[in-house]
């Protein structure tokens, strides 16, 4: 299991905090996603922030991690603030959960590469990756929820956008 000691959260009774950067990988208008084989859900390519590394920084090496994929930002496209109870079947069963994310569009892949998870999500599960057509986004269960609306408009809108979820 990766040591997590470094990772910026912290709990205090029944709450939860951490502190996220994700990547936004595209390819063939579809979105990397991550599972595993303990929930029945699917999040984005990421994971928390450490002490002493910037957001930039630590969605690098989570993509490498958990795709080994050695890509570059192209820019921030998201802020999100996300407030959300943990799941029955989640190491956060029942807790009440505030998660402060940056999401960066990758650069587009150039080439057609083979991503292979060798990772372990925060509850020690395998984790499996999986392309999710963007087009059929909301008829899986992932998250964030927002990038079903928010996925096919990123090259049109090219600003920052906060978004504020209840999930």
């Amino acid at each position: 299991m990766e040591d997590r000691s470094q990772d910026i959260g912290f709990t205090r009774g029944n709450q939860w905090f951490r502190y996220r950067a994700a990547g936004i990988i595209i390819k063939d208008d579809a979105v990397l996603m991550v599972g595993n084989d303990h929930n029945d859900y699917y999040y984005s390519v990421g994971g928390a922030v450490q002490l002493g590394e910037t957001a930039e920084e630590a969605c690098l090496r989570e993509i490498r991690e958990e795709t080994g994929l050695n890509l570059e930002i192209e820019r921030l496209a998201f802020i999100h603030e996300n407030f959300f109870v943990g799941q029955e079947n989640d190491f956060l069963n029942d807790v009440t959960c505030h998660e402060l994310s940056f999401y960066f569009l990758m650069k587009p892949l150039t080439e057609n590469p083979s991503v292979n998870s060798k990772s372990l999500g925060t509850d020690g599960s395998k984790e499996f990756l999986k392309w999710i057509p963007i087009a059929d986004y909301r008829n899986y269960k992932a998250f964030p929820s927002f990038f079903a609306d928010e996925l096919a408009n990123l090259s049109v809108n090219s600003q920052v956008k906060r978004i504020v979820t209840n999930e």
